[in-house]
């Protein structure tokens, strides 16, 4: 983790020599999901609720799935662009390394001004929280933390599915932003309202269920079980994770070198 959290000082320290750049991007970033999130708005003053579902609880899981998508998008950007890595044969770099791969590609890049898309979850989730009517106890503050922890993993899960496939494909698939910005635009709402198809592969296959969906039933007091059980239901997304990660050792197994 040494290695990991140098990589982060350098590139933090890199994007800070432009500034002006870092501030306007960071900015734009924070527009981006807020334009989102208008619509949510104007979408409740015109129709009131959705499914039984209240204007701050829908905002309470638009502001859970685009924290966890910021930190994931910021973090897990190396996996996200890691097509550039296999396509000019860098990769090979990594491989003779005595360093894990994963670590390497983790920090190989990271978007900071992606704190602006941050900043604006924090903002919903505070003001979402703060209107609710609900009677917070510890169990369901941990289980919001938990919730956002679960989205990190599921989207890092997707980065890292995505960029395995460069080992066959070169370039990366544009059919995994179906789940990641796909996914993050789905999940924003309960799984509810979709059909039962959608939600049962959102639910046992990418399990962004497990992020939103299922944990808030418990936090607004919507359907009554064991605390155990929706303790236990934010870990979905590391149980989706840890399969990711060993399709990758597959893939790095299959990797073809360019020589270079």
């Amino acid at each position: 983790m040494r290695l990991y959290f140098k990589y982060l000082n350098i590139q933090l320290k890199s994007q800070l020599q432009y500034r002006a750049s870092f501030i306007l991007l960071s900015v734009g970033q924070f527009f981006i999901p807020f334009t989102v999130f208008s619509g949510l708005y104007f979408m409740f003053e015109r129709f009131g609720d959705l499914k039984g579902w209240s204007f701050f609880e829908v905002a309470l899981c638009f502001s859970v799935i685009h924290l966890a998508f910021s930190i994931s998008e910021c973090f897990g950007r190396g996996f996200d662009d890691f097509s550039g890595l296999v396509a000019s044969g860098d990769f090979d770099r990594l491989l003779v390394r005595p360093r894990s791969t994963i670590i390497q590609v983790f920090g190989s890049k990271f978007e900071f001004s992606r704190v602006g898309r941050l900043v604006q979850g924090m903002i919903v989730l505070v003001w979402s929280v703060s209107n609710l009517p609900v009677l917070w106890s510890l169990p369901k503050l941990v289980i919001l933390f938990l919730m956002i922890l679960n989205g990190v993993f599921i989207f890092t899960g997707v980065f890292i599915l995505a960029a395995t496939f460069c080992f066959w494909t070169i370039q990366a698939i544009e059919v995994a932003n179906v789940f990641t910005d796909g996914g993050r635009e789905m999940a924003q709402y309960p799984l509810n309202i979709y059909e039962k198809w959608v939600t049962r592969f959102f639910t046992f296959i990418i399990p962004f269920g497990c992020v939103t969906y299922l944990p808030l039933l418990y936090i607004l007091d919507k359907k009554d079980g064991n605390l155990l059980t929706y303790l236990l239901v934010p870990f979905g997304g590391l149980v989706f994770l840890l399969p990711c990660l060993l399709v990758w050792q597959i893939g790095v197994r299959h990797y073809r070198s360019t020589g270079s």
